[in-house]
């Protein structure tokens, strides 16, 4: 089987060369840019199963850069922010990121969550295991065929929102807490910042109908099986 390509963006030399020889110890294959200009025309010309954005590029910051990646791809993307700033971290999210992680980061962690985001999208591209489709009012779900349509028009996910909705599906009218969202969908056993459910819940929000996930406060999100809002 081929190596995952993984293309990292990151205008720090010692940064970008250290990352570089980590992920290649690991097994992947990594193409490199210093600036978001150059980060796209990589992009564009080797197709990359992930890309790794730093935040803070010359010539095109990364926010930018993964807006332009997510218009043409739905391949997993992780920004890396040297800010653990909220809002940047919102951002980042709300820019098409499924992850982030901040600097100065732990090689084994960052490893972790790229083979998770593949993983992912591995089983978000091919058939699942489920038989026919889910109907929930004037959406429908086919986990065999990895699509969802709302009113008959086929829906653009990405792989994450696609598993947050498969894992909401699971347990239609359940309330469903951030902690098990988080292990669930990002597959954190070890914990991590329930930031990234709030931002991918509120972007599906905005796919689905903004009626069809409810918030429990204080609790967490539910998917409402029902066909009005």
């Amino acid at each position: 089987m081929s190596k995952p390509h993984v293309l990292l963006v990151e205008d720090d030399e010692v940064i970008r060369e250290a990352t570089q020889l980590n992920l290649e110890r690991d097994g992947f294959r990594v193409s490199t840019a210093a600036d978001g200009e150059a980060g796209l025309a990589v992009f564009r010309a080797e197709g990359p199963d992930l890309a790794l954005l730093d935040v803070m590029l010359p010539l095109m910051n990364g926010i930018s850069l993964c807006r332009r990646i997510r218009a043409e791809s739905l391949i997993p993307v992780i920004m890396v922010s040297a800010r653990d700033d909220p809002i940047d971290i919102v951002v980042g999210l709300e820019a098409g990121a499924d992850d982030y992680v901040t600097k100065p980061f732990d090689t084994v962690v960052l490893l972790a969550r790229i083979r998770a985001l593949l993983r992912r999208a591995q089983r978000a591209a091919g058939p699942d295991q489920d038989p026919g489709p889910l109907r929930f009012g004037d959406l429908e779900i086919d986990p065999d065929g990895v699509q969802v349509r709302r009113n008959g028009k086929v829906l653009a996910l990405t792989p994450t929102e696609m598993k947050l909705l498969l894992r909401f599906a699971e347990s239609p009218g359940t309330v469903l807490g951030r902690e098990t969202l988080l292990e669930g969908v990002w597959e954190y056993a070890w914990g991590g910042d329930t930031r990234v459910v709030d931002v991918h819940v509120q972007r599906l929000r905005n796919k689905i109908g903004a009626h069809r996930i409810e918030t429990v406060r204080g609790f967490g999100y539910k998917l409402r099986a029902g066909s009005t809002g």
